[in-house]
């Protein structure tokens, strides 16, 4: 069983105009001993997407040392697939440079949104420039709807990635009357230089139908003793979202082990609605894990630690 402790509300919204809402999709980059820049999207009054940052002291992790002055990575050019909103996801550092995978997100009539896989680069560890204007991962055979959320590991010269990609829309949403409802679950692409991505029909990460899931997302996937462990959140039927957890010999052929997550929604306050956008990573043989809850990040981000690792 995975217990986890919350250690509370660390980074909260508001600081700059361009981070007025939301600290989504938190994930980690290690400075020094135990200072970390945490990423995450922002998003300003017309609810649009930037790339931002705080630096913490991961044992006053309560305290933020820095916020980011800048986006880090701004909203995408007019017309383009990231032109309301660029949302980090995760960092692989590659030849003395820091690549920095997001997703890309415009608006649409018939669905509220669509959204791709993009790539910024970063030479002097601050301002990242985008490798394209298309995505690096948009629509293909076996994604012809939405790809996004990626998370990228090297091993040896394989790059791999895990991703959200959906299988398509339902006009009538039980939950909404008015737009349709998005399935998606996680894949895996492969690649030989980070940039050009082959995928396939698998499927990493499977709805279970008995509880009418149609939403996982956000894949964090750490190698240990040559086991893949994968953690993301799921949804179904009139829940919201929860953590998951999932175990691979291959990194493609999983076996899902979420009810061991023990990390749920709290009786009151920031995030008593939802558990979502897991993060898990290792510090000094500690796992902690970045998460947002209500609202999708709207009331900001939290970090619980693993009390039995």
């Amino acid at each position: 069983m995975q217990n986890w402790q919350k250690l509370g509300l660390i980074i909260k919204p508001g600081k700059q105009k361009w981070i007025k809402t939301n600290i989504q999709n938190p994930f980690p980059e290690h400075l020094k001993g135990d200072i970390y820049k945490i990423h995450f999207a922002g998003r300003d009054e017309s609810n649009y997407s930037r790339g931002g940052y705080a630096i913490i002291d991961i044992t006053k992790p309560d305290k933020i040392l820095e916020w980011s002055q800048k986006p880090t990575l701004e909203v995408g050019t007019l017309g383009c697939f990231d032109d309301c909103g660029a949302m980090p996801s995760c960092i692989v550092e590659h030849n003395g440079q820091k690549y920095m995978y997001y997703t890309g997100w415009t608006q649409q009539v018939k669905t509220p949104f669509s959204f791709f896989i993009g790539l910024a680069i970063s030479k002097n560890n601050e301002k990242y420039k985008r490798y394209s204007l298309s995505p690096i991962l948009g629509r293909n055979f076996y994604d012809p709807y939405l790809t996004a959320s990626p998370y990228i590991i090297k091993e040896n010269k394989l790059w791999r990635m895990w991703y959200v990609s959906s299988i398509g829309w339902e006009e009538k949403n039980p939950q909404n009357s008015v737009a349709p409802r998005h399935y998606y679950f996680i894949k895996h692409a492969s690649s030989k230089d980070g940039i050009n991505w082959e995928t396939s029909k698998n499927i990493c990460i499977d709805f279970i139908k008995k509880n009418d899931e149609y939403a996982i997302a956000r894949p964090i996937v750490l190698k240990e003793n040559n086991l893949y462990k994968m953690w993301y959140c799921y949804r179904g039927g009139s829940n919201t979202y929860r953590a998951g957890y999932a175990e691979s010999k291959d990194g493609l052929k999983w076996t899902r082990k979420d009810n061991i997550v023990n990390l749920d929604v709290g009786k009151t306050g920031w995030d008593s609605e939802m558990i979502c956008y897991p993060c898990v990573f290792k510090h000094k043989n500690n796992y902690y894990m970045l998460y947002n809850g209500n609202r999708y990040g709207q009331t900001g981000c939290g970090l619980a630690k693993l009390s039995n690792p």
